[in-house]
């Protein structure tokens, strides 16, 4: 039997509660201005958004954006070159209209 590959790949994972009243004009924000300044960061090499279902709604929609990065040095050089002002951006156009937990993960297989 052949073994498994086993791709390096690092994905920034950002999930995200936000407040019904902003919900729309952030998801709209999200899919034509934010994402596309993260990829053009030259950072990521893909993305992906999701919507969270089976989650409690009553505070607010969850969506998780996901980025792909080659290596752990690219996903540094984001946080270290462009994460500051990216994430600025977001708190002033939104406020507390939304909270954002993010992980790093390492794909194994």
């Amino acid at each position: 039997m052949a073994a498994a590959y086993i791709c390096s790949m690092i994905v920034y994972n950002v999930t995200i509660k936000v407040a019904h009243q902003i919900a729309a004009p952030w998801l709209e924000w999200m899919k034509t201005e934010h994402m596309p300044r993260l990829m053009a960061s030259g950072c990521f090499t893909g993305s992906r958004l999701f919507y969270l279902m089976e989650q409690d709604e009553s505070d607010g929609i969850t969506y998780c954006a996901q980025y792909d990065c080659n290596t752990y040095e690219d996903y540094k050089r984001y946080l270290d070159l462009h994460a500051a002002a990216i994430r600025q951006e977001g708190q002033q156009l939104w406020g507390n209209g939304y909270i954002a937990f993010r992980t790093v993960m390492r794909r194994e297989a």
